[in-house]
């Protein structure tokens, strides 16, 4: 199997269908969650939809990256969010970060080795290769998170 089919395999696993790491992912954990749930704060942490819109801020930046050679992306904003208000704004939001994971999915599966070892953007990010396993191990820090945050507010 090339690099990136396994990359895309990785990522679709964390956000939207697989169990293998973790037993779970981010489609599991969210979809079904009332959007008031998900705004809730537990004392000064993150919230569910903060912790998810953050993930995707990332996986939407860096699926940009791969279609216009720009990142336009910046830590410093990586959780500045307007709150959820509505039921509806949480589907949709969860609609874009299914559809930008697999956009990127998609991108990935058809990245050469030689694409994945070159600069990603600047020199000082290091490779492609290191960015998007970066972008993976990363959603595994917050899935668990999320996972965490639920448990404590269904208790």
């Amino acid at each position: 199997m090339k690099k990136g089919q396994e990359l895309a395999n990785r990522l679709r696993e964390v956000i939207l269908d697989g169990t293998w790491i973790a037993n779970t992912n981010f489609k599991d954990q969210i979809e079904f969650i009332d959007w008031t749930v998900a705004e809730k704060r537990v004392e000064s942490f993150n919230t569910i939809s903060e912790i998810a819109q953050h993930v995707h801020y990332f996986i939407y930046g860096i699926k940009n990256v791969f279609i216009t050679g720009k990142l336009e992306i910046k830590d410093q904003f990586s959780f500045e969010f307007p709150a959820i208000q509505s039921q509806n704004e949480w589907m949709a939001f969860q609609g874009n970060f299914w559809k930008d994971t697999e956009k990127l999915a998609e991108i990935l599966e058809k990245i050469s080795e030689e694409q994945l070892n070159k600069d990603f953007v600047d020199k000082k990010y290091g490779n492609y290769l290191r960015n998007i396993d970066g972008l993976i191990e990363h959603c595994y820090y917050h899935l668990g998170q999320i996972v965490l945050l639920k448990k404590i507010i269904n208790k």
